[in-house]
């Protein structure tokens, strides 16, 4: 089975740092796509950022200058900086991948439990 374990998550000031990863596991043929979404209490998931093979990137404007993804390809990880931490960053932050279990079946896509991310005084 796939497994996406997030950590990193906990409770920070504003202003501060804080840095969630995200490493897949399980029987994986490729990863084509991994990203980081997440959702507060009341409200939609929305995508916070995501990297794809080859290395491109693409943001959420609220987090744009100060969050930043990367990830490691040996090791199927991946992270999301998060700097300038704001109350509003204030959410669940899920682990997303789009990858293929087997080379002759399609891509899906798998999510990860959620990490708590609290940014208050």
């Amino acid at each position: 089975q796939v497994q996406l374990l997030e950590s990193g998550g906990g409770l920070v000031q504003p202003g501060e740092s804080l840095r969630v990863s995200c490493a897949a596991s399980g029987s994986i043929f490729s990863i084509n796509a991994m990203g980081w979404y997440r959702q507060a209490p009341g409200k939609q998931r929305d995508m916070v950022a995501v990297i794809i093979n080859g290395g491109s990137t693409n943001y959420a404007d609220s987090v744009k200058g100060r969050f930043t993804i990367s990830r490691d390809y040996a090791k199927n990880t991946v992270y999301l900086q998060m700097n300038s931490l704001k109350p509003e960053d204030t959410a669940v932050y899920y682990c997303n991948a789009i990858l293929q279990v087997f080379r002759s079946r399609p891509p899906m896509t798998y999510w990860g439990q959620g990490t708590q991310v609290t940014v208050s005084s």
